[in-house]
């Protein structure tokens, strides 16, 4: 791993440090778990992408930066630091378009990346259903050839976002009966105004709608949005799987910030005589900064050619265990404070709950670290 960087790469750290000053809200903004908040956000992206600092990986042609991966390291690290506002645009910008870098078609990605880039077109991830959530497999919503395009019909539940936004993204069943449950699939955009759609949130510990779950009855998707090949879905959706478990939906600035912020915490609020909770304190920094290190590790493979694999359930594991460690660290440390008032860690600590879930459960990613890392024999399923 080289950690070596050059002169440009300090300065165009040192520039996203100085927009970032002179940019972030001074109040933050309201939660973008509500209405009012995705709203504010949806402008924030706005605001970012104005100065090409929405989406600073991607090509200069869709509105990025043509960062390579360890400068968008360093632009998340000083994000973070910065306080800047979570990224309601996080599914497409995440997940969304690297799957479309890798199988979307040159009219496709300039058709849906640069309103994507802006907060004009917000996307909500809709892979999930009642029965199918990490056997993602199982899936039964189908999709069923029409004149010029498809009807969805079917159930996504746990929607990230899509109480309040604008398309999204998913995999439908549209041959039945295969051989295999990963084949005959297929993987599609469809807006959710469309005829057919209801959206129906549903809200999380503290209320807040984080999430909804979609019922679709014949909805019309046109040819022009399936992603790859009809049948091919399961490929496809596991470039996505691959950027959401590994490197791109938690990066390693969001841990440090917290940690930083949690290290000031014990010196204003600490015990020192209470040894267990200063070593989780310093556990918690620990990990960040382990965290960081692996993930720089991974950056410098993908620049020379490597691709996401299996490791990124090691990664998934990781992070998501790490979240919930900074949080209830940090609230243990608040003590009544820290429960009783709607603040940044309170809110965070509800939302970490949900990472040893989502972008398939800790369990499945275990028994993948288990089977293709470290060559186990299969056992709980």
């Amino acid at each position: 791993m080289d950690l070596t960087r050059s002169p440009a790469d300090e300065a165009f750290r040192a520039e996203a440090r100085a927009w970032l000053v002179a940019h972030v809200p001074a109040v933050p903004l309201p939660s973008l778990e509500t209405a009012e908040g995705f709203a504010a956000h949806r402008g924030w992206e706005a605001e970012l992408a104005a100065d090409r600092w929405s989406v600073v990986s991607w090509p200069s042609a869709y509105g990025g930066r043509d960062a390579d991966l360890m400068r968008w390291l360093a632009f998340e690290e000083e994000y973070h630091a910065a306080g800047a506002p979570g990224r309601v645009g996080q599914n497409g910008v995440s997940l969304l378009a690297p799957t479309l870098f890798d199988h979307g078609t040159p009219e496709q990605r300039a058709r849906v990346l640069p309103p994507m880039a802006t907060g004009e077109v917000v996307w909500a991830q809709a892979w999930s259903e009642p029965e199918a959530g990490s056997d993602l497999a199982s899936l039964t919503s189908r999709a069923v050839r029409a004149d010029g395009g498809w009807r969805l019909s079917g159930q996504k539940t746990w929607s990230s976002r899509a109480a309040f936004a604008d398309r999204a993204f998913g995999l439908f069943r549209s041959e039945p009966g295969p051989a295999k449950p990963q084949q005959g699939l297929t993987y599609l955009m469809f807006d959710l105004l469309a005829p057919g759609v209801t959206v129906r949130p549903i809200g999380r510990l503290d209320g807040k709608p984080a999430f909804a779950e979609l019922f679709l009855d014949e909805v019309f998707v046109p040819d022009e949005d399936v992603i790859g090949e009809p049948g091919q879905g399961w490929r496809v959706a596991m470039s996505t799987a691959g950027n959401e478990r590994g490197l791109t939906l938690r990066s390693p600035g969001r841990f440090l910030a917290a940690a930083d912020r949690l290290a000031a915490l014990w010196r204003t609020h600490g015990d020192p005589s209470d040894t267990a909770l200063r070593d989780r304190v310093a556990d918690a920094v620990i990990g960040a900064r382990a965290y960081q290190l692996f993930t720089y590790a991974n950056a410098s493979r993908f620049l020379e050619g490597e691709r996401i694999g299996p490791e990124s359930s090691l990664n998934k594991v990781f992070w998501s265990e790490l979240d919930i460690a900074l949080h209830e660290t940090a609230l243990d440390l608040l003590g009544t404070e820290g429960e009783s008032a709607d603040t940044e860690w309170s809110e965070g600590y509800v939302f970490s709950l949900a990472g040893p879930i989502y972008a398939g459960t800790n369990e499945i990613q275990r028994d993948i670290v288990a089977e293709r890392l470290l060559g186990l024999p299969k056992g709980r399923r």
